[in-house]
């Protein structure tokens, strides 16, 4: 499905977009679950190019797995988008990726989370 639009939806800031096939009624708990973890456990918020964005995380295994479960239940209903779980050298990182037709939507995820978060924005 094009992404013809993003939705203004629950989150108010527009990274809800069309193309998602989660239930409506299920967007406010999956918008909660994100907000919780960027607020939990981003510490840095990095542009890395277009459609890209890669989230610092405190490094400890239960937000490591906290967030690939999220990771992968958001995949199932939002499939324009890749992320990838990375932990090296004492740190963990979580890259957030979507196509061209996506970058708006990634752009305000990005915003949300340097908001929620606190974390730096270069």
């Amino acid at each position: 499905m094009e992404l013809t639009q993003v939705s203004t939806g629950p989150d108010g800031d527009g990274w809800t977009p069309q193309a998602c096939s989660l239930p409506t009624a299920e967007r406010p708990l999956r918008v909660a679950e994100f907000d919780a973890l960027f607020a939990d456990a981003v510490t840095t918020v990095q542009p890395e190019g277009p459609g890209r964005v890669r989230l610092e995380l405190r490094a400890d295994p239960l937000v490591a797995g906290r967030a690939a479960e999220l990771a992968a239940r958001e995949t199932g209903c939002c499939s324009f988008f890749t992320f990838t779980l990375t932990a090296t050298g004492g740190a963990l990182a979580l890259q957030v990726g979507v196509d061209e037709r996506h970058v708006e939507v990634l752009d305000a995820l990005a915003a949300r989370a340097t908001r929620i978060s606190g974390g730096t924005r270069p």
